[in-house]
């Protein structure tokens, strides 16, 4: 079992990005499994910042093979922008991309629909990117949507495409009472777009399947983080799509027991785009301080981040529902000058300590944190390569995040280049398994 899946601990924008570059310099595959262009991984190359959204973080390696599995979304403009935007940069995206023909796609009434239902639902919207996902998962759901791999036959295509727009039309003018859009060229578009995309269509799952038997190595990359999953995370505050490692198997086709390791990255401390509960949030100075130093701004929308303190019970309740052999720490460089340094241990609920991540987290307005304070240290962290070089109360930070999330800090990242990333304390050598 030569593969290994990395996921999102907390509410998205953890780093993957930088820790997936980093392990696809050994994998011969990096597959994405869920998402849409909602998602942004942002990895740092000599100095220069690379920010992708449906490609897999292993396109600039130019060993590696990047799968965008069946359970992605797919908007084919912007995958057609991302992957020119890759080659003006002297990248064979073509070589090195090949997706998925189950895959669902995003057309633009999908943005239009998603626009609206954010309007209409005022106070108690969720706060989409607007770029279609939600909708376009919808219609998977509803056996109404569209695949890549139907695209490719004019006929059928036709004959779906008629039937989407008449049904999406009737809801934008008479239940959200907006003019439709005409869209006389979605269809003409469309299939100039899947024609390009035809050469990198494959069958996804048979593809990884022969891979893993051969003894390839095999790189998941998670979109999103374990607590915006549909159905683990804070709903309705959640995405559309299965985030955590149970979301491979029916993302990619690859059967859930040939899946060798699982880890996760985390920020040393807690954000989230977007509405919905987050326990720790600060409001004040301290987590404007926070974004600032984090430069914490959605890669893909722009949208500053909330901030707070890490959050360990719904961190560890991510660990535990996905049986996670490690943690992968980023953004501890974040945090210095910053006395002392917080953690939430668990909650109080009225005259209860709380220490499991409770399905109301998002309607008990009385449900606060409870904090253990720990020293914070001046020095710059960037320079170190090994655990041992860092101040003792960054080293006694992360041990004390260990005990709480009860599986091993693998690794540490404490600055933005590819570079900047040192074992923990406890971390194996190698992140793989053995096939």
């Amino acid at each position: 079992m030569a593969s290994t899946a990395v996921i999102g601990l907390q509410w998205g924008d953890e780093g993957k990005g930088k820790v997936i570059d980093s392990l696809a310099a050994e994998a011969d595959l990096v597959v994405r499994y869920a998402g849409g262009n909602n998602a942004g991984h942002t990895v740092v190359l000599h100095g220069e910042k690379h920010v992708l959204h449906l490609i897999p973080s292993g396109i600039f390696h130019d060993h590696a093979l990047n799968l965008v599995g069946r359970g992605v979304v797919v908007s084919l403009e912007h995958l057609a922008q991302e992957m020119e935007g890759l080659q003006a940069r002297g990248l064979p995206v073509q070589e090195r991309l090949r997706l998925d023909g189950r895959c669902h796609v995003i057309f633009p009434y999908h943005r239009h629909v998603d626009r609206l239902a954010e309007t209409w639902r005022g106070e108690g919207r969720i706060g989409t990117t607007g770029r279609g996902i939600g909708p376009a998962y919808a219609d998977k759901v509803a056996r109404t949507g569209i695949r890549l791999a139907d695209i490719l036959h004019p006929e059928y295509f036709e004959h779906r495409l008629r039937a989407a727009l008449a049904e999406k039309n009737a809801l934008i003018a008479k239940v959200y009472g907006d003019a439709p859009e005409p869209h006389v060229r979605l269809f003409e578009e469309s299939r100039a777009l899947a024609d390009r995309f035809r050469p990198l269509i494959v069958d996804g799952g048979e593809l990884l399947r022969q891979a893993d038997r051969a003894g390839k190595r095999i790189l998941f990359e998670g979109a999103q983080g374990s607590l915006l999953d549909l159905d683990a995370g804070t709903y309705p505050f959640v995405t559309s799509s299965w985030t955590g490692v149970w979301g491979i198997a029916g993302g990619t086709g690859f059967p859930p027991n040939r899946i060798g390791r699982t880890y996760a990255v985390a920020k040393a401390y807690s954000t989230r785009v977007g509405e919905g509960p987050m326990p720790t949030e600060l409001h004040d100075e301290l987590g404007q301080r926070i974004r600032e130093a984090g430069r914490e701004y959605g890669a893909t929308t722009g949208r500053p981040r909330r901030c707070g303190w890490f959050d360990a019970v719904a961190a560890r309740y991510a660990v535990e529902l996905n049986g996670l052999d490690g943690v992968i720490l980023t953004n501890l460089d974040v945090l210095r000058g910053f006395q002392p340094i917080r953690v939430a241990v668990a909650y109080r609920l009225g005259n209860r300590l709380v220490r499991t991540f409770p399905a109301e987290v998002g309607v008990l307005p009385d449900l606060e944190p409870v904090y253990e304070d720990l020293s914070g240290w001046d020095q710059d962290v960037g320079g170190a390569r090994r655990f041992q070089e860092l101040p003792q109360p960054a080293q006694e930070y992360v041990r004390f995040l260990e005990r709480q999330l009860g599986v091993p800090i693998e690794r540490v990242s404490v600055g933005p280049d590819r570079e900047q990333i040192l074992g923990g304390e406890h971390a194996r050598t190698d992140l793989w398994p053995s096939a």
